[in-house]
Order: C-alpha cells, then structure tokens, then sequence
C-alpha cells in the first residue's frame, strides 16, 4: 500500500485536526487514532507533529485545551474548536478545492503520471 508523504500533507494537518473537533473536544491520541483510521492507513500523523499543530493552533486561537479526567481516571488534556478555527477551517477547505483542482490539470485523466504523448520527457 503506497504511503502519503508526510511533506506533500503537512499544510493539511490542521484541517484534518480541526474536522475531528467540529463535533466534539478530543485528545491527541484520539485524533491521532482517527486520522490513521480515516485515510485508511494511508496517513499516520507523528506525535511531534501533531502536538505541534496542537500548540500552533491554540496560539492562533482556533483550538483551545482543557484537562479532564478520562474514564479510567487518567488525566488527559482535551482540544476544542473555537469559532476562528470554525472559519479557519472553512478556509482550508476552500483552498484544498483550488489546490486539487490546480493538481489535477497535471494528472492524466485516468488517474495515472504517465508523460503526455510527444513530451520528449
């Protein structure tokens, strides 16, 4: 199974992070937990990085954290959206359909690199 580059996905992180709260507040493992199980595999965050996004994020204001006690008593710092991460995240989204539709005039229409025909590449 081919793997995402974790430097072509970078600029996407706090998109991804910020989908998982748009419902309810998380913690890093669960996040971490369900962007592994969303891209199917295909993307798994590391813990420097996503703890990174996590501090980012709440400095720009679009996550807050608070600690809870979890279920098995473990103490666990937890991350809500806040409305500029709301927006932040609609942003992202609106970019994300100009940059796929920019990429996409460099893929084949079948899906494939391949070299267009003549391109002497």
């Amino acid at each position: 199974m081919t793997t995402i580059s974790s430097d072509v996905i970078r600029g996407y992180n706090d998109t991804f992070i910020l989908y998982l709260l748009l419902d309810r507040p998380s913690y890093g493992y669960e996040i971490s937990r369900m962007i592994r199980s969303l891209s199917e595999g295909k993307y798994v965050i590391k813990e420097t990085t996503l703890y990174s996004a996590f501090t980012r994020m709440e400095k720009n204001g679009f996550i807050t954290s608070f600690s809870q006690n979890a279920e098995n008593g473990k103490r666990r710092t937890y991350y809500s959206i806040t409305e500029a991460g709301r927006e932040y995240y609609k942003e992202k989204c609106e970019e994300w359909n100009v940059t796929k539709d920019v990429v996409e005039n460099f893929i084949s229409p079948m899906g494939t690199c391949a070299l267009p025909a003549g391109s002497g590449r």
